[in-house]
């Protein structure tokens, strides 16, 4: 839908602008590519809570939580400068713009065309009319290449190369809001990573709505192993970490190729959902506990000790107290090094909003707390199985006295020292540290 374009023309006239954003780190990278492009434009980067002549709401829609924090952070925008210019953008722009119209917001576009949108934005005057673009995100068959980068003083950037999702489970919007598969071509992904280990970074990290299904859309049908290898070549003094991955994706061949990689982190952040089969499939999730197993057999079989993580989502639609239970234990087989645990958040527009058998809230909260009590035991036996051993160290910023850093495999170190900042050292672990550990360098 297109609105009019408003009077005005602010083109060539240097703002401060705000940005706020909502969600995964497919959208941080968004944000942070717009903002490094403000900043070439002329602008001024500001902090949200302040005065400003725009501010960026890049919205989140995977939950209606998510919902309702995007139609907050709007809400205070205007309040806080009623003249200035409110722009938002992202999923839940995305998935239902005429929700967003009704909160005061000058310009509405979705998840496409994010240079567009500056384009738009800086055209805009604040007396001018509503402007609303917003596409047909299924109908989308190009990937948006934005410039990969950190903000400043980051000790890691992360790396875009994959957009969109098909797989519709029955849970989750994100397929309506981010369209089909689109890939980042190989080469490009490779000369990207070259340039960010030139600017210094250390780490790279490879992110995207579903990067399994990296290279799907493209010539030859190149498979993910075949990206990381290319980015771990061009940029060989660097970490590569991957984002989330689909269980399927751990095969012999990819293990093998992975583990030839030095500068691949031996973390694997493996979405799972639930462990029990029959919810899995209420899900239409794409395999079973027995494949998924599998997957978490072969990483621990070819790499040394990896960091493994995962999602679960507790009281999905007709989940029973005994297909609980079966989640509580494979997650406990499974002994994950962390997880991120929510209780199912009913979205309107998915299959699963209209399913039978919805879950009380007080039940939800309280298998939450379940699954929390175990996850937290097998962080805390994994954190203690590295107490006497030693971790490379990539420190990031000096917190309470400490360093603070993550070793490969993802896990939080914290040591004392001078001048850590995008440094790599040896830590010999010696106790835990809140959720982390505490070590001394070992230079």
């Amino acid at each position: 839908m297109i609105s009019t374009n408003r009077g005005g023309d602010a083109r060539g006239t240097a703002m401060r602008v705000a940005i706020y954003t909502l969600g995964c780190k497919v959208n941080q990278y968004e944000t942070q590519a717009m903002g490094a492009e403000l900043i070439r434009r002329g602008h001024t980067l500001v902090p949200f809570d302040g005065e400003a002549e725009a501010y960026i709401i890049n919205t989140c829609t995977v939950t209606a939580v998510s919902d309702k924090k995007s139609r907050q952070m709007i809400r205070q925008a205007r309040k806080r400068s009623p003249h200035a210019i409110v722009a938002v953008c992202g999923c839940y722009a995305q998935t239902d713009p005429e929700a967003v119209e009704q909160l005061e917001v000058d310009l509405i576009m979705g998840t496409a065309d994010r240079m567009g949108f500056l384009d738009r934005l800086e055209a805009l005057s604040p007396d001018g009319g509503q402007v609303v673009e917003v596409d047909d995100a299924l109908r989308r068959r190009s990937y948006e290449h934005l410039p990969a980068g950190g903000l400043e003083g980051r000790t890691r950037a992360m790396l875009k190369v994959e957009d969109g999702c098909v797989n519709f489970c029955t849970y989750c919007i994100i397929p309506y809001a981010r369209g089909p598969i689109r890939s980042l071509p190989l080469d490009q992904a490779a000369a990207e990573a070259a340039r960010l280990a030139a600017e210094g970074y250390k780490e790279l990290v490879l992110t995207g709505i579903e990067i399994s299904s990296w290279g799907r859309d493209l010539e030859g049908k190149p498979g993910l192993m075949d990206l990381i290898e290319a980015v771990c070549l061009a940029a060989p003094g660097c970490r590569v970490r991957l984002g989330s991955l689909e269980p399927r994706t751990i095969t012999e061949e990819f293990c093998r190729r992975g583990t030839a990689l030095p500068n691949l982190c031996s973390h694997f952040h493996l979405s799972m959902q639930s462990g029990c089969d029959s919810v899995l499939q209420r899900m239409n999730r794409k395999y079973d506990t027995e494949r998924y197993y599998e997957s978490v057999r072969l990483l621990r079989e070819y790499f040394d000790r990896p960091g493994i993580t995962t999602d679960l989502i507790v009281g999905f639609p007709g989940e029973t107290e005994e297909e609980f239970s079966q989640t509580l234990e494979f997650i406990q087989k499974c002994a994950f090094s962390a997880m991120h645990i929510f209780p199912y958040s009913r979205r309107s527009g998915t299959p699963a909003a209209a399913m039978p058998g919805q879950v009380p809230n007080a039940v939800k909260e309280e298998r939450a707390h379940r699954a929390g009590a175990v996850a937290r035991d097998m962080h805390r036996s994994w954190l203690e199985s590295w107490i006497g051993e030693t971790l490379p160290v990539l420190f990031e910023e000096e917190k309470d006295g400490l360093w603070r850093g993550h070793a490969p495999n993802y896990t939080e170190v914290f040591a004392s020292g001078d001048g850590l900042h995008n440094v790599i050292c040896n830590v010999k672990i010696t106790g835990l540290h809140g959720e982390g550990l505490l070590g001394n360098l070992n230079r």
